[in-house]
């Protein structure tokens, strides 16, 4: 193409009649689809779509673009990648902030990652009355620690919370002031092993559905490749049902634990502490309820939360983050 640029106005002229006989072109093929994940279980099973064929199987093109947790939220919201994997809550937090998206798939919920950590002693959250809790401010485990007092009877107020970055607890619950700390594996595990005798006193598998993961999709995206978008659902569901077969799970494990650099056993466990979602399981999880049974539900628990501790000012319009109309009927 370049050389026929160069040739004189005459010549290209003289060509025309030879070039309407040539085939047409193909239209450029679209851009790959580009899905943000970080190191949680229901986020790194996606890496078994790609490396088993998956994507290439249900002839959608779609490019994994691996980040830490809250880089890829960053980059979502900058427009650098059509959809993110995340918590419903932090999507809300994402939204608020000019990062909108639409959940079109559940991809797990917590079920026991997520913990608040006790010192040795310390046996129940009823024992942290007047002790020092350190969490990060407005982010899941802060929720869950709310969610675990309230259950036990406790307010906010009967324990002095210390903010601190998440990634820092195991040092934070080492050290003398500090008589429980709020995180998600596997740094709830670091921190576990750095005291020993330290114990989870209450997991999110005692509220299942407080944490649900999702695939947050840009709008504009959605709008643009719909069809498209509904292949990747369709891949999730054999992504569950390959890493949940006890024949194939082994395989399933040793690519998961390869991503995030763990061995197949040491993954395992990790693997356990996130309850996998079928599609089958979604559509139920979609219908518009209150409570932790919902989408919907848990993701009002959130904005109410995300309200009440500044995370944004304004309410956010809970069921506009939700689509279920991309998982099959």
């Amino acid at each position: 193409m370049t050389s026929m640029f160069r040739l004189s106005r005459r010549l290209f002229t003289s060509l025309i009649p030879a070039a309407l006989s040539l085939t047409v072109l193909p239209t450029r093929a679209a851009e790959p689809l580009k899905i943000g994940y970080s190191d949680w279980p229901g986020w790194v099973a996606w890496q078994v779509a790609l490396d088993k064929g998956f994507f290439k199987e249900a002839g959608v093109d779609v490019k994994l673009e691996w980040f830490d947790y809250s880089a890829s939220l960053d980059a979502f919201t900058a427009g650098k990648i059509d959809a993110v994997c995340m918590t419903n809550g932090d999507a809300l937090v994402t939204g608020a902030g000019g990062g909108k998206s639409v959940a079109i798939v559940l991809t797990d919920y917590s079920n026991g990652n997520d913990m608040i950590v006790g010192k040795p002693g310390i046996k129940t959250l009823k024992d942290l009355k007047g002790k020092k809790v350190a969490v990060e401010f407005g982010l899941v485990e802060h929720l869950l620690l709310l969610n675990g007092l309230k259950k036990a009877g406790m307010k906010e107020a009967d324990v002095t919370l210390v903010n601190a970055k998440t990634n820092e607890m195991p040092q934070i619950l080492a050290s003398k002031d500090i008589t429980a700390i709020g995180a998600w594996q596997p740094i709830s595990g670091q921190a576990m092993k750095g005291v020993p005798g330290a114990k989870p006193l209450y997991t999110s598998a005692e509220e299942p559905g407080l944490i649900y993961d999702i695939v947050g999709v840009n709008p504009t995206s959605l709008a643009k490749r719909k069809d498209d978008w509904k292949k990747v659902v369709l891949v999730w569901d054999k992504v569950v049902a390959y890493i949940n077969d006890p024949k194939t799970q082994p395989d399933a494990l040793k690519i998961m634990a390869a991503r995030v650099g763990l061995t197949p056993a040491e993954y395992l466990p990790l693997l356990k502490g996130t309850k996998l979602l079928t599609l089958a399981d979604s559509k139920k999880i979609f219908v518009k309820a209150p409570g932790f049974g919902s989408l919907s539900g848990s993701s009002k628990v959130a904005d109410d939360f995300n309200v009440a501790n500044g995370v944004y000012k304004t309410a956010q319009d809970v069921d506009s983050y939700i689509d279920a109309s991309y998982l099959p009927k």
